[in-house]
């Protein structure tokens, strides 16, 4: 599960303008990243021209998930990831981050190139693990982790169960033979008389 880039487009018109992005192109050699980052950039702008606003929707192409999530003042969200990572954190993360975009740059600061948003280096970073990122997530794979513990102690404890039943019946068949070796010892001493 991976996270390649988070951006916010200005979707109103046709072409969409990169307002601000941030891109992890690490997974590509030195001579593919730049072709990779063009290659995101312009299908983020081509998924974001045709999210209407207050929809949301992800949109497969090749290895990559495009989720985005267009809002009413005229921008969307885009996140590309891997086709692993789960819709629900990409989203939740969308809107944090459209939230955060929203209340730090008014409309009027649009036209202004050069719009810089730094936490978006820092969510691309924190939610490569959506674990870690997303407390339901996070909960839900501990609440996993306990349960095969359980599991395992569980199959233990009737492990041992069968053992002591198993012992159980040893003794009571060491039990019955003491038993019977006694009477046939006492009916081989019986017939000898000692004097």
């Amino acid at each position: 599960m991976k996270l390649f880039y988070i951006g916010i487009i200005q979707n109103e018109s046709k072409p969409g303008v990169e307002l601000c992005a941030e891109k992890d192109l690490n997974a590509y050699s030195r001579f593919t990243r730049a072709n990779y980052g063009e290659f995101m950039t312009v299908f983020a702008k081509t998924v974001a021209e045709r999210t209407r606003p207050g929809q949301r929707q992800d949109v497969e192409q090749q290895d990559y998930t495009f989720h985005a999530y267009g809002r009413t003042e005229g921008v969307c969200g885009i996140i590309i990831s891997d086709q692993q990572y789960p819709a629900l954190v990409a989203h939740q993360l969308l809107s944090k981050v459209m939230d955060e975009f929203l209340a730090a740059h008014p409309r009027s600061s649009w036209s202004a190139s050069g719009l810089t948003m730094p936490e978006l280096k820092d969510y691309l970073a924190k939610y490569q693990d959506p674990h870690q990122a997303d407390s339901i997530m996070k909960i839900q794979r501990e609440l996993d982790e306990t349960k095969i513990t359980l599991h395992k102690t569980i199959e233990s404890v009737l492990q041992r169960g069968e053992k002591i039943d198993d012992l159980v019946a040893k003794s009571d068949g060491l039990s019955n033979q003491s038993k019977m070796f006694y009477q046939q010892a006492k009916k081989q001493n019986s017939c000898c008389v000692l004097m």
